[in-house]
């Protein structure tokens, strides 16, 4: 089934490493702490303790959290010294708002070809009459 959906990617322009890609994305952002970390960064880059620091978990769990955003290109990680900071890497965003985009655009279509036939249904003579004679 994976393997049908790689096809599926490369048949509208996307390749299957794209696909992991966008995979990796959502199943970062599937998390709430990850995503409060993602908007944390949004406002300016941060050390990981100062990420850490609103959440009750240890630096440890945090570090995995950034781990994980790490793997999607969320986030990279400079050393500063002996400190870790990090800093919000947009393009993987742009990149799923572009996939999100095509299916609201799908949806809008769709759903606008929709109006528009229940509109010329409304319009017809007597179609009060069929509506009122439905069960």
């Amino acid at each position: 089934m994976k393997n049908n959906n790689a096809l599926k990617s490369a048949e509208n322009g996307g390749s299957p490493s794209d696909e992991a890609h966008l995979d990796r994305v959502f199943h970062a952002l599937s998390d709430p702490t990850r995503r409060a970390i993602v908007q944390r960064l949004s406002g300016s880059s941060g050390t990981v303790s100062a990420l850490a620091e609103p959440f009750d978990m240890s630096l440890n769990a945090v570090s995995k959290h950034l781990k994980v955003l790490e793997g999607a290109r969320l986030i990279k990680r400079d050393i500063v010294g002996r400190t870790s900071v990090c800093s919000l890497n947009i393009d993987p965003l742009v990149n799923a708002h572009e996939w999100i985009q095509q299916y609201t655009q799908f949806w809008n279509e769709v759903l606008d070809s929709l109006e528009m036939h229940l509109d010329a249904d409304a319009a017809e003579p007597g179609a009060a009459a069929k509506k009122d004679e439905r069960p």
